[in-house]
């Protein structure tokens, strides 16, 4: 890693070229999806996937995602099936990440799948995104662009405010649309598993699947990014369900109300999924505790509520 700054790159013809030259040459280089900003690098690179580890501070036991230009490049390094074809049909480019077994001569970093049979592999949905991985015409592992552990970047702004000088360039292309990440699903065993709730709803999958979901155990041990107990944390102290702030905490709101911050004044979890993470940045800066009002735990509200339960959960 360099201390110098990173390099700024904008979302025009010109920056997502340089952007996929550096992940080319093994460098790191942060860009905007429709969820949050990835941190990616060239997936076949093992020097380079380790670096994204090393800038973190991420454990090698969590696995990342492979991002791809087209459901025709993942099926270079995943074994695809029915129930792939059905949801990338549906959902790619989009919020989704499909967890399949790797295919043979995959050449897929094992840093990747921290040693799993497994790849999960995304098509997002972004123009930048879309653009850089079609100059690389390769696969990008990108974990969120952030110190590991806290919380997930959704400008540019946030991203350099963790890891600037340590990667070697943030494209910019403003907020994320969505704000949370990719929902993942298992498709390697004999039935679809919601292996992390995101930003595409559940019930639409099962809608689109004519079928529900199962569910994973939070204990099982790690399949797929983002399943660690901790996660997303703030350095604040975070109180969940609160119906107001006490002493100094800080309020962060849903729905009418007085707070300091609201995540939706209209109760819409769509605008509320996308204020999320920008909302816990902008609080946590004032070095107060945190209370968050209570979010219905339906479609998009329940990878609302699974982000603040991980945020709130004890850093090991």
């Amino acid at each position: 890693m360099s201390s110098a700054q990173s390099e700024i790159l904008g979302p025009d013809q010109a920056g997502t070229a340089r952007a996929a030259e550096l992940l080319r040459m093994g460098a790191l280089v942060a860009f905007p999806t429709e969820t949050v900003y990835g941190l990616g690098a060239d997936a076949r690179n093992g020097t380079a996937v380790a670096n994204i580890y090393a800038a973190k501070g991420r454990p090698a036991f969590n696995p990342l995602i492979a991002h791809v230009a087209s459901a025709a490049a993942a099926q270079r390094y995943v074994v695809w099936n029915d129930l792939a074809e059905v949801l990338a049909n549906a959902f790619w480019p989009g919020p989704l990440s499909l967890v399949l077994p790797l295919k043979e001569g995959h050449g897929i970093s094992g840093l990747v799948t921290a040693g799993l049979s497994t790849l999960a592999v995304r098509v997002p949905a972004h123009p930048a995104a879309h653009a850089i991985l079609e100059a690389l015409d390769g696969p990008v592992a990108a974990p969120s662009a952030n110190p590991s552990g806290g919380i997930s970047p959704t400008t540019a702004a946030h991203v350099l405010g963790g890891l600037n000088g340590r990667i070697a360039a943030v494209l910019n292309d403003g907020p994320c649309d969505v704000g949370l990440e990719s929902t993942i699903i298992g498709l390697a065993g004999n039935l679809p598993m919601l292996l992390r709730p995101g930003g595409l709803a559940a019930e639409e999958i099962e809608a689109v699947l004519g079928r529900p979901l199962i569910t994973r155990d939070a204990t099982d041990p790690l399949t797929a990014p983002g399943q660690l107990l901790s996660h997303y944390a703030p350095d604040s102290a975070l109180r969940l369900n609160a119906q107001a702030g006490e002493g100094d905490e800080l309020f962060l709101g849903f729905g009418p109300m007085d707070c300091d911050l609201n995540l939706s004044e209209t109760g819409d979890l769509a605008e509320a999924a996308a204020n999320l993470f920008g909302h816990l940045h902008s609080l946590d800066g004032q070095g107060r505790a945190i209370a968050v009002a209570p979010v219905p735990h339906h479609g998009l509200g329940q990878a609302i509520n699974d982000r603040l339960q991980r945020a709130a959960a004890p850093k090991s």
